[in-house]
C-alpha cells in the first residue's frame, strides 16, 4: 500500500550523530578510545533519552568518573557541536514532503531538554506534523512500546507508516509491527524510496 505518513528518525538521518568523531577533533584518539572503554556514554545518553534530567544525568556521570570529568561534562556543554552538521539533503526531502500535504512525523531517540536546544539551532526540528521524542514517552527505540505508542496516538494502521533510521534493530522493530521501512545509509538510497512509493517525484527528491 502506498504510505500515509512518512516517519524520519533524526540522528544520523537528518542530522549527524558521532560522538566518537566529535571526542576525537578535542582530544587525543587513543584517549578518546580509553575513556569510551571506560565509562559507557551512550548508556547515559540512552537515560537521557528515556527523560532522565539532561545536565544532571551528564554531571553525575562525570564525577563518578574523576579522570574524565571534564571531557565528559562536554558531553552537555558542547552538545550542540556534538550533534552537528544537518544533513541538507534529508531536510530537503522532509520539506517537499510536507509540501505536498505528505504528513511527516519523527520518531527520535532525544531527550527532553536536549531536543529542545536542538530546536534552537535546527529550524526544520519543528516542522513536523508530529514529533514522536523518547524523552517525553519515557521509552527508547527499539523497544516495540515505543512504536505500539506512534501508532495509537496517529491513528494510523502500521502498513500505513514508512520509516527510516539508521540503525538496523530500530527497523526490525518496525518492521516487526508491520511497518514498513527503509534502513536509511545516505540520503540519496532514501529519496529513491520516496520515489519509488510514489510519495515524490525525481526531480522533488534531488
Amino acid at each position: 500500500m502506498k504510505p500515509e505518513a512518512v516517519v524520519f528518525d533524526i540522528g544520523n538521518v537528518l542530522i549527524e550523530w558521532n560522538p566518537e568523531k566529535f571526542y576525537d577533533t578535542v582530544m587525543p584518539p587513543e584517549d578518546r578510545a580509553r575513556m569510551f572503554a571506560a565509562v559507557d556514554l551512550h548508556a547515559m545518553n540512552d537515560a537521557v533519552d528515556r527523560g532522565a534530567p539532561f545536565r544532571d544525568t551528564i554531571y553525575a556521570t562525570a564525577e563518578r568518573h574523576p579522570e574524565w570529568r571534564d571531557a565528559i561534562r562536554r558531553w552537555h556543554d558542547d552538545w550542540i557541536q556534538m550533534a552537528s552538521p544537518a544533513i541538507p539533503h534529508s531536510v530537503r526531502l522532509l520539506r517537499k514532503l510536507r509540501g505536498k500535504g505528505v504528513p511527516v512525523f519523527a520518531l527520535t531517540n532525544f531527550g527532553i531538554d536536549s531536543f529542545a536546544l536542538a530546536q534552537t539551532r535546527y529550524d526544520f526540528l519543528s516542522e513536523f506534523d508530529r514529533a514522536y521524542v523518547s524523552g517525553h514517552m519515557a521509552v527508547i527505540k527499539p523497544d516495540p512500546g515505543i512504536f505500539a505508542m506512534v501508532e495509537a496516538e496517529c491513528g494510523l494502521p502500521p502498513g500505513a507508516l514508512i520509516f527510516t533510521d539508521d540503525r538496523a534493530d530500530n527497523i526490525a522493530a518496525a518492521a516487526a509491527r508491520g511497518w514498513q521501512t527503509h534502513h536509511f545509509t545516505g540520503p540519496e538510497g532514501w529519496a529513491a524510496r520516496l520515489v519509488a512509493e510514489g510519495l515524490l517525484t525525481p526531480q522533488e527528491a534531488a
